[in-house]
């Protein structure tokens, strides 16, 4: 019991030290702006195209239930993931448990050059709960989907939907979408091309949170992990 109490007063405090962190961070970070320029910017160095597009509902829901479930009601920042990931940490030898938001992930990926660390996780904090001040959570998940990386050279969902499946998004079925969303935690690894089988078991975590966060039915997420895929083996943009 004593060293549950100090683990647990070791969690708590590494938590407010990451939301002073934070709230310091937010002074001192720039106006996020200019975030659609930097995605235009990320896009033309990727070779990434068809920005600006509505993310589909399908891929959505997916990415939404995967990386982040409470993205539409949350400030940029999940209280409840960062207390979580430190409770983690300080209970599982460092092991970095995740936790970041949408939010968080995009500010990484435009503000920080994707580097992590006290003073990079701080800040992008800052910077997440900039951009929902002020873009609305479409904007932000459209700013996402147009820059993450999904594995084998593809930047941004057109790319990696016209890509893997020759299909653009708005025709991904929930077995693809659901699969498109699961590579962004490690694009390489789950590389369906070259990994397949690694991609389906993220697939099925994927539609596990979906399932249990009721966007789908049960019936319907078990249907969709044993779907196929109609991956286009080319491994080129075919749409």
């Amino acid at each position: 019991m004593r060293w549950l109490r100090h683990a647990l007063q070791a969690a708590l405090g590494l938590l407010v030290l990451v939301v002073a962190a934070g709230v310091a961070m937010y002074a001192l970070t720039p106006s996020v702006a200019d975030a659609q320029a930097r995605v235009r910017t990320m896009a033309h160095q990727d070779g990434a195209s068809h920005l600006g597009a509505p993310v589909p509902r399908l891929f959505a829901e997916s990415i939404v239930a995967s990386e982040d479930s409470r993205f539409y009601s949350e400030p940029g920042v999940d209280p409840v993931g960062i207390a979580r990931a430190a409770w983690m940490t300080v209970t599982s030898s460092g092991v970095d448990p995740g936790g970041s938001t949408l939010s968080q992930q995009l500010a990484k990926q435009l503000y920080t050059h994707g580097h992590t660390g006290l003073r990079n996780d701080a800040e992008q904090v800052g910077l997440a709960v900039k951009l929902n001040l002020h873009y609305s959570k479409q904007q932000i998940l459209r700013m996402y989907a147009d820059t993450v990386y999904f594995g084998h050279g593809f930047y941004g969902l057109y790319d990696a939907s016209c890509g893997y499946f020759a299909v653009p998004p708005q025709q991904l079925s929930l077995a693809q979408a659901s699969l498109l969303a699961g590579l962004v935690q490690a694009p390489s690894a789950y590389d369906p091309l070259k990994h397949l089988g690694l991609a389906r078991s993220r697939q099925h975590y994927v539609l596990g949170r979906l399932a249990a966060t009721g966007k789908v039915a049960p019936s319907r997420a078990r249907a969709a992990a044993a779907a196929p895929l109609h991956l286009n083996h080319a491994g080129v943009r075919a749409c």
